[in-house]
């Protein structure tokens, strides 16, 4: 266990490294960002930055020096540099982990040998491979790039057979994997921590709502009955102790229009759709992946209250920025980005409500309406 004063390396500076930092600080620890960027959400917030390019050898060779032990905030980082720095400190979560959660192969390939279900999927190399997929798999279908997506990036819906070739030619690199389509019902997430000494600890799994293929929406918990709340948790535990995770993970899930769960993908790191903890429960995603990953106790991860979660995304979002300020009981989180680009995540808000109380859904929606300009 890390004493107070201990410090933190952490790569990647957004918005996910801000909030961490903010709540590493509050258990007594510093926070060392390591990221390309110079002003990034969590440089703003943290004891020291390096700002170099994440393959810089000699750079990060110094940042595991002036460590304690080394997380990351985000997936994307090459594998040598990941390697480097798990010679010289801890890192949690360990390499391993993140070179499954990369690649969208190893990863469904993992879950499925896990007793995870997923989405059908087949590995595509060529054109002819991809016919061949689709022969078996059906239509529709997307086709995903196995690295760098994210927020609806580096995929294709794939409705006819006319699709196929422009897909194929437009989305690099290769290989590729289509997916089966899943029809479902709902999006569903949950957040599960696993500490040092193996005590594993789930966060209530939550519904989420996206626009533009990014996340608009997280309602906690979600509304749907207790056996597949209580299976979503299961399967985000055994995802967890088969990974012998140290840290946070988020497992995204479909729930099927037959009630079904099948696993879209995981996360070793905070995510969007765990943000809601942080105003309704007493150690909220970021505490609890900084506990993890400092070798603290990991406490129950309730709840003390229900809460609706809403991004902030670009310009138009942001021209609503004081109207949020001005609105009783939201709740408002800033990242600290300048420059409000389209798609890009500026801020949230969170919203509570009694625990049990969650509204419906024009409960919902009256409760996230803003207060109008005086």
């Amino acid at each position: 266990m890390l004493p107070p004063g201990s410090v933190i390396g952490m790569i990647g500076g957004g918005q996910l490294g801000r909030m961490s930092a903010q709540a590493a600080a509050r258990l007594g620890f510093l926070v060392h960002v390591f990221s390309p960027e110079p002003d990034g959400p969590a440089a703003q917030v943290a004891a020291r930055t390096i700002i170099a390019a994440y393959d810089d050898l000699e750079a990060l060779r110094s940042f595991a020096e002036a460590v304690d032990v080394i997380t990351f905030e985000f997936e994307n980082l090459p594998a040598a540099s990941l390697a480097l720095l798990e010679s010289l400190k801890p890192v949690r979560p360990g390499a391993k982990i993140l070179a499954i959660s990369q690649d969208r192969l190893l990863e469904k390939q993992f879950l499925n040998d896990a007793g995870v279900a997923t989405a059908p999927w087949a590995k595509v190399e060529s054109l002819a491979e991809l016919e061949a997929a689709v022969a078996e798999l059906g239509l529709p279908a997307v086709l995903k790039t196995t690295r760098l997506g994210y927020d609806g990036k580096g995929q294709a819906m794939l409705r006819a057979p006319e699709d196929l070739a422009p897909a194929f030619e437009k989305l690099a690199p290769k290989p590729l994997v289509l997916e089966g389509f899943v029809d479902f019902a709902a999006e569903i997430s949950v957040m599960v921590a696993r500490g040092v000494d193996g005590t594993i600890v789930c966060f209530d799994a939550v519904e989420n709502r996206h626009k533009h293929h990014i996340l608009d929406l997280t309602i906690a918990p979600a509304p749907f009955g207790p056996e597949i709340l209580e299976e979503a948790q299961s399967i985000a535990r055994l995802i967890a102790e088969t990974l012998a995770l140290v840290g946070l993970l988020g497992v995204e899930m479909f729930v099927t229009s037959t009630g079904a769960l099948v696993v879209n993908e995981i996360a070793p790191r905070p995510h969007n759709s765990g943000h809601w903890t942080m105003d309704a429960c007493p150690c909220g995603q970021f505490e609890m992946h900084i506990r993890a990953v400092a070798g603290l106790p990991l406490p129950p991860a309730m709840r003390h209250s229900d809460a609706v979660m809403k991004n902030l995304i670009g310009p138009e979002d942001m021209a609503l920025w004081p109207r949020v300020l001005a609105t009783p009981g939201l709740i408002p989180h800033h990242y600290g980005k300048t420059e409000a680009r389209p798609g890009r995540k500026m801020a949230h808000f969170n919203r509570l409500f009694p625990k049990g109380a969650l509204p419906g859904e024009f409960g919902i929606e009256d409760a996230l309406a803003l207060a109008e300009k005086s």
